[in-house]
């Protein structure tokens, strides 16, 4: 299963809002209830396959740091998860993935109409939650992250299997996919304390900076992890196309020769991709992992992901120092040092 001690790490960053967070669970499972029990049982399987929570521990987080304590943290926590568990569905369809968090993806199982219905049923839920919390600046928020993640994965798909990709490109998706739901759960937080408008962006944009690491070491994870690591076959990201920052780097720094050789490497993925043979695709694959190796772009694109870590730290700087505002830090920190 991906990552137990990811899992662990993040257990203990989180472990003075562990009632809030258990009282969040509860809430995501009394969402699930539907006359239709395949929604359900689509909703356990992708719910129960050892999701870290982060989205709504930062929440938790942010709002303590501010002040408030109150049970609007639950709802709103809870309807974030949501949201992003739709995403993670959706997202398998579009990739065609086979596995998620070490578990067979819900479209395998349930084929892929059944599984962006189930998708569409969590938005549904998540958005009814938020409504009924009835605060229009967190409503605004909300939508908000929903189009700029459906934006990430157009602008990514737009970019697939392109040696042209250019940084400003990669991260424009990865603000939109990843970043964009991380700041919303720190800046709601804050909101739900209400606190002033410059505090509100220190907190969305400490999550912003957050979501821009965990994403980085997650693309320097896929070159240099093993399938008992990620929960998935390692080089996902290149077999579907996905110029992340290793490759990106790569294809910056390598020679010419080099470079015609990748951009040549990602045109066979393309015609291979889903129905070439699979011998092609290996030998492409590692042609093209065994480049970013020796250019360094898994291991500058940590670094990378470390400067994002220090904006982080720098975005709560001025806040009180307590036990929220110390797992935060851990919270970033973890984001970027992770190995798993």
């Amino acid at each position: 299963m991906r990552g137990a001690s990811q899992h662990a790490g993040f257990e203990d960053v989180f472990g003075c809002v562990a009632e809030s967070l258990e009282l969040v669970e509860q809430a995501l499972r009394q969402q699930l209830s539907s006359r239709s029990d395949l929604l359900v049982l689509i909703g356990e399987h992708v719910l129960s396959a050892g999701g870290k929570r982060v989205r709504p521990g930062l929440l938790l987080l942010a709002s303590e740091l501010c002040g408030y304590t109150g049970p609007r943290r639950v709802q709103i926590g809870a309807a974030i998860e949501l949201l992003h568990t739709a995403t993670l569905l959706h997202d398998d369809v579009v990739d065609g993935a086979s596995r998620r968090r070490g578990l067979s993806a819900a479209n395998v199982l349930w084929g892929n109409r059944r599984a962006v219905l189930a998708g569409d049923f969590l938005y549904a839920r998540a958005s009814s939650m938020i409504v009924d919390d009835g605060d229009l600046d967190v409503l605004a928020m909300f939508a908000d992250a929903i189009r700029l993640m459906a934006e990430g994965e157009i602008l990514q798909l737009q970019t697939s299997f392109a040696s042209d990709v250019t940084e400003a490109q990669y991260y424009e998706v990865i603000e939109r996919k990843s970043a964009a739901l991380l700041a919303t759960a720190c800046e709601a937080g804050s909101i739900l304390a209400g606190v002033t408008r410059a505090e509100r962006r220190r907190l969305g944009e400490f999550g912003r900076e957050l979501g821009l690491a965990f994403q980085l070491r997650d693309d320097a994870l896929d070159y240099t992890a093993g399938e008992d690591v990620l929960g998935k076959a390692p080089f996902t990201d290149l077999r579907e196309g996905k110029v992340t920052l290793p490759l990106l780097l790569t294809l910056k720094r390598c020679t010419p020769a080099e470079h015609e050789e990748l951009a040549a490497l990602l045109k066979r993925l393309a015609r291979t991709e889903g129905a070439g043979s699979q011998d092609t695709e290996r030998d492409a694959v590692r042609r093209a992992a065994e480049l970013v190796g020796r250019h360094h772009g898994a291991e500058d694109t940590v670094r990378r992901a470390r400067d994002h870590v220090a904006r982080a730290h720098a975005a709560i700087a001025p806040f009180p120092d307590g036990p929220a505002k110390r797992a935060l830090r851990q919270a970033a920190d973890l984001a970027a040092a992770r190995d798993s």
